[in-house]
């Protein structure tokens, strides 16, 4: 039953999650944390981070994540842990994957369309939107533990925006400032 309520999730996390990977994260968020508690608030931020540290996209790879938390937190061995992430990583890629064949089908023979145009211009304020309400809900006292987090933010938001420093430099300074002082 878990497997099948997991398929559901991720289906409409994918069919709902215009603007990419961090648009995503709200609405994973919200269903695997707040509407079926798989997992904790804590614990799904730990999950981000290490989906940020990971090659691939940000959704995936916490979909493949959430997946294998709530199959293991269902008491499930790990080995069939593996079979709900690979199941969430499917079903959270399958809509974009038609959407993609339906549109690169339909783009070349619609491109000139008035409402197609205006179609695709209502989603990108939306898809801005997603990104900016996934930043807003990630802002928690779990992530925010002390003074020196929201110190971490901004200095690594000025150090980006002034000086254009890699976002790996970024990465293992901060991880190395945390060592040092946690």
């Amino acid at each position: 039953m878990i497997f099948l309520k997991l398929f559901w999730v991720f289906l409409k996390i994918g069919i709902f999650g215009f603007g990419g990977g961090y648009a995503m994260l709200s609405l994973i968020q919200d269903e695997v944390v707040t509407q079926n508690h798989w997992m904790t608030n804590e614990e799904f931020t730990d999950l981000v981070a290490i989906s940020q540290t990971t090659p691939g996209p940000i959704g995936i790879n916490t979909a493949t994540y959430a997946g294998f938390s709530a199959i293991e937190n269902a008491g499930y061995p790990p080995i069939i842990a593996i079979l709900g992430s690979v199941l969430a990583t499917f079903t959270v890629c399958l809509p974009a994957f038609i959407l993609i064949i339906l549109i690169s089908y339909s783009y070349t023979k619609f491109k000139n369309n008035f409402y197609f145009k205006a179609i695709l211009n209502g989603i990108r304020p939306l898809s801005i939107a997603l990104i900016g309400f996934a930043a807003y809900s990630l802002m928690t006292p779990e992530n925010f533990t002390d003074y020196l987090s929201p110190l971490f933010f901004v200095g690594t938001l000025f150090l980006s925006v002034k000086y254009k420093l890699h976002p790996v430099i970024l990465i293992f300074g901060v991880a190395l400032l945390g060592i040092i002082i946690y």
